[in-house]
């Protein structure tokens, strides 16, 4: 794989259906220094970009004042390519040399929160957990059973965190961050917190409760002892304490019947506070049926009374809040409950919190009409919102009418009308309504018996064996090349009406789920995986004072830049040389444009740089990484400068190829691999004449690492191929496989693991888990992380460095062991980054780590948390361990090689920092033993 391609494809997540910006992209002219075009033999070629076509009318572009280009004339293009021109002042043509000075970094709000205000805030109310209760339940997934599910009102506390933002308060409240008149405020979360009461409801008085109503529902309907309800039947309430499911259940009992019958229940979230109103308070409720659903087993809206309570002491007492706070509870539920009846499906509950979620945080990234279309959701009938979940959550792009239908929707033909006069999907009933590119896309909905009808019908040859693609392919030839134009038509009769989920519905509920779990990798089944204890993360709170995007032109960049990268993907995979080409050159000249806001090399312990992998710099820089693997056939700004030290030599200028070998050693973000490489370079080209000093590093990049050299019976050696050996016991297996066979008998009784960085990040993470998930403002803005937002950045270490360097000295003196066990069993199977907790049993954590010692283990999550993203990968390929007596033993790292394999780089430079941490650490080489002829 290209080197960067793993990357991307994670960035870029799941791939969009529908690119807003797609023909902006391809038909744009560049302002490229790269000139990358390639011929009509598909060869690398150099163009002029005033050669590139520009499709778009001259009204669209303007030009700038400062540079005089032309610029497109969208307001967030413009403004940024504008930022850029008055930082720079002059115009600068960007070269290979300086390809390496670039910043990568995001826009920073103008914003900011002084210390002794930080300090005041964490210390304050405003960070208590909203969940946090007398009963001290948590927020995480982890204090609810699975078995139980998740209530409405406990996914409203799972999802909400309290978040402080910066308003401008002589601006419009439209958008809260604008400029530097700003004041902080506690922005109010949807549902109320415990010191808060809801503004229509609690304006009576303790003494006035007798009397409010409250509307809830019946539920558990199958448990009835009455089928049919009428409707305004009398109702009253019953404690049923001793329910297995559920000790605070309440009954709801026929009031009209002189045996009481069993209706039903009330919803576990409303019973979990009024069950202790009734008990402790004697509190009585009696109501009335107030509509009846179609299904006998649908939940019943009710509608309930207070007619009688008892209240001893005045309100100061402790025994007045905790009523007042059992009541305020029941109310928000109640609240909560009127736009999430029960007889809502999960999926459609969890999309409709997504969605009031995100404009709850995020409300200046969407316009007036954007808002009231996402709002408009909830107005729809529930056949229509749970239908449109089904097929935003489905693959597609387009869906066979005929073929729609889920038990859940009642009426799918009268859903899909509601959707599609909202604007929610769009129908293909008629053949003049194709778009040319989705021809692709509606031929995929036929199957291969109705694809040969077609071709039968067409009277074109075809091979009876053939896949559904090849059948495609051969529809889509015939109807590009002019001999089928028919082919719409014939699609269209074996499909019958076609819908799709529209362009706008699509951008912004793509945006909604993007802004929510900050990646394209994660979707709505991450709540069901929750919802069936499949996954359960960790528990943190989210200390939110700061946007990552400030305004909606920097969501809309980084949006576009997600569009770059996609194209770059796609292109690879269809090997569309020149649509690589364009994406890369792109990528450079946007870089080259934005503003730089961020200095990089000079200072990063800037505390904000972890938020830069949500600009839109970040994402065309794994572009263009991707671009520079992809035009050499061969991982960073270490790699690029390591790359262009080569480049220079094999160009016959070895003095150049040695000063970018030395300026990269002044970069603080060279690290690890490149590092040792870029050391090693200076070494060899910097001798005399050229350099007459010998550097600091010599003698430690010249130290030798310990080898040693095995044989084995191979089953094959050939280039290009892994190596595979008959192990001692005969049975086939690879080279480490092999070595620890070895170690384990001729080597003296080792045992371990083949693991490379594995066990490691996963004792890092076991060690090291207070620390991950400590109370570190802007690290986790939601509750579907697995790790916080700063950990493969500086900032993780600078920001915690007295409680880790605490953490390193338990670890130091000794506590290692009891430091993993005591993790393993707080927090067994829940989600955390670099933990396998499948792969690693604890027996052997123990042993590694009791073996390893304790200063040796401090210092390697030392380096970890300094450096996880260079350190995480490259770790030798054994962790290898044996005791002395009980207590005592030692460890070993030992990397494999098998035949013509050589070290890496980063592997040379993992090898070295282990040795310094006092480990002991070797190269295996494993060679085909020789047979006597």
């Amino acid at each position: 794989m290209l080197t960067g391609r793993e990357s991307l494809s994670r960035l870029i997540g799941k791939r969009r259906r529908f690119l807003p910006n797609l023909q902006s992209v391809l038909s744009s002219p560049i302002q490229s220094s790269l000139n990358l075009s390639s011929d009509k033999n598909g060869r690398l070629a150099e163009t002029q970009c005033s050669k590139v076509k520009v499709e778009l009318s001259s009204s669209d572009w303007v030009t700038c004042p400062v540079c005089g280009n032309k610029v497109p004339g969208e307001d967030y293009t413009l403004n940024s390519h504008l930022d850029g021109c008055l930082s720079r002042r002059t115009k600068r043509k960007l070269t290979q040399l300086t390809l390496l000075q670039l910043n990568f970094g995001c826009s920073q709000s103008n914003v900011h929160v002084s210390s002794s205000e930080s300090e005041k805030l964490l210390t304050s109310d405003l960070y208590k957990s909203p969940c946090d209760s007398e009963e001290k339940a948590t927020c995480g997934f982890s204090k609810v059973s699975p078995s139980e599910g998740k209530s409405h009102d406990q996914w409203r506390q799972f999802l909400q965190t309290e978040s402080v933002k910066q308003i401008d308060m002589a601006g419009s409240t439209e958008n809260p961050i604008s400029d530097g008149r700003a004041k902080i405020m506690v922005d109010v979360p949807a549902l109320s917190t415990d010191d808060e009461e809801p503004r229509h409801l609690m304006d009576e008085t303790v003494h006035d409760i007798p009397g409010v109503l409250i509307d809830t529902f019946i539920v558990g309907r199958k448990f009835s002892d009455v089928k049919d309800l009428n409707l305004g039947a009398r109702i009253s309430l019953l404690r049923d304490p001793n329910n297995i499911k559920d000790s605070n259940a309440i009954k709801v009992l026929s009031a009209s019947s002189a045996c009481c019958k069993v209706l039903g229940y009330l919803p576990r979230e409303l019973a979990q506070y009024l069950s202790p109103l009734i008990e402790k308070y004697c509190l009585s409720f009696e109501g009335c049926v107030i509509a009846v659903p179609r299904s006998s087993l649908d939940a019943v809206p009710i509608q309930i009374v207070c007619q009688n309570m008892i209240l001893n002491g005045e309100k100061g007492c402790d025994n007045f809040e905790v009523f007042k706070h059992l009541w305020q509870k029941a109310l928000q539920v109640v609240e909560f409950a009127k736009n999430r009846p029960p007889n809502t499906t999960k999926y459609q509950e969890n999309f409709c919190l997504l969605l009031q979620e995100v404009l709850r945080s995020s409300p200046h990234l969407f316009t007036d009409d954007e808002k009231k279309f996402i709002e408009s959701f909830t107005s729809l009938s529930e056949d229509s919102r749970r239908l449109f979940v089904r097929l935003y959550m489905r693959k597609g792009p387009w869906f066979r009418l005929s073929t729609i239908m889920y038990p859940e929707v009642c009426n799918c033909q009268q859903a899909v009308k509601e959707l599609s006069a909202n604007g929610y999907i769009c129908l293909f009933e008629d053949i003049t309504e194709l778009p040319e590119d989705d021809l692709k896309n509606l031929l995929s909905l036929l199957t291969v018996s109705e694809l040969r009808d077609i071709l039968c019908t067409l009277k074109k040859k075809r091979n009876r064996g053939s896949r559904k693609q090849n059948l495609i392919a051969s529809l889509l030839s015939c109807y590009k090349g002019g001999s089928c134009p028919v082919l719409p038509h014939l699609i269209l009769e074996r499909t019958d009406i076609c819908t799709r989920i529209s362009s706008e519905a699509e951008s912004l509920f793509w945006r909604a789920e993007r802004l929510f779990f900050l990646n394209g990798e994660q979707d709505l089944s991450a709540f069901l995986l929750v919802d069936l204890g499949i996954v359960k993360y960790p528990t943190y709170k989210c200390i939110i004072s700061e946007q990552i995007f400030s305004s909606k032109s920097d969501l809309l960049a980084y949006e576009e830049a997600i569009e770059v990268a996609q194209i770059m993907d796609q292109s690879l995979d269809e090997n569309n040389f020149e649509l690589i080409l364009r994406c890369i050159m792109i990528a450079e000249s946007r870089i080259s444009s934005s503003p730089e806001k961020l200095i990089e090399t000079s200072t990063p312990e800037l505390t904000s740089t972890f938020l830069s992998c949500f600009s839109a710099s970040w994402v065309y820089s794994k572009v263009i990484l991707l671009g520079i693997s992809f035009l050499e056939h061969e991982h960073r700004r270490g790699y690029w400068t390591v790359r262009l030290s080569i480049d220079l030599e094999n160009m016959g200028r070895p003095n150049e190829s040695l000063s970018v070998a030395e300026t990269g050693l002044l970069d603080p973000w060279i690290r690890a691999g490149s590092r040792m490489a870029l050391q090693r370079r200076v070494l060899r080209l910097g001798k005399p004449p050229r350099r007459w000093k010998t550097p600091s590093f010599s003698e430690s990049i010249k130290r030798n690492i310990t080898e040693v050299h095995i044989q084995g019976r191979p089953l094959n050696c050939e280039a290009g191929r892994k190596s595979r050996f008959y192990g001692e016991d005969g049975e086939q297996c690879g080279v480490e496989q092999l070595a620890l066979q070895y170690y384990a008998a001729e080597g003296g009784g080792w045992q371990g693991v083949h693991t490379e960085s594995g066990i490691w990040l996963t004792i890092f993470g076991l060690l090291m888990w207070d620390v991950l998930f400590s109370d570190v403002p802007n690290v986790f803005r939601t509750r579907f992380q697995t790790g916080p937002l700063d950990l493969e950045t500086d900032h993780f270490y600078l920001v915690r460095m007295s409680l880790i360097e605490y953490h390193l000295q338990k670890i130091h003196d000794g506590l290692a062991e009891e430091i993993l066990i005591t993790s393993w069993e707080l927090h067994m199977g829940t989600a955390c980054r670099g933990v396998n907790w499948d792969r690693h049993s604890l027996s052997d954590l123990r042993a590694a780590v009791s073996c390893i010692g304790g200063p040796c283990l401090a210092s390697l999550c030392r380096h970890l948390a300094q450096d996880y993203q260079s350190l995480s990968s490259g770790m030798p390929d054994l962790l290898l361990w044996r005791f002395h007596g009980d207590h005592r033993g030692e460890a070993k790292l030992v990397e494999v090689k098998g035949p013509k394999d050589q070290l890496s780089e980063q592997q040379r430079a993992w090898l070295l920092l282990l040795m310094d941490c006092g480990f002991k650490a070797e190269v295996c080489k494993v060679s085909p033993a020789l047979t006597s002829t």
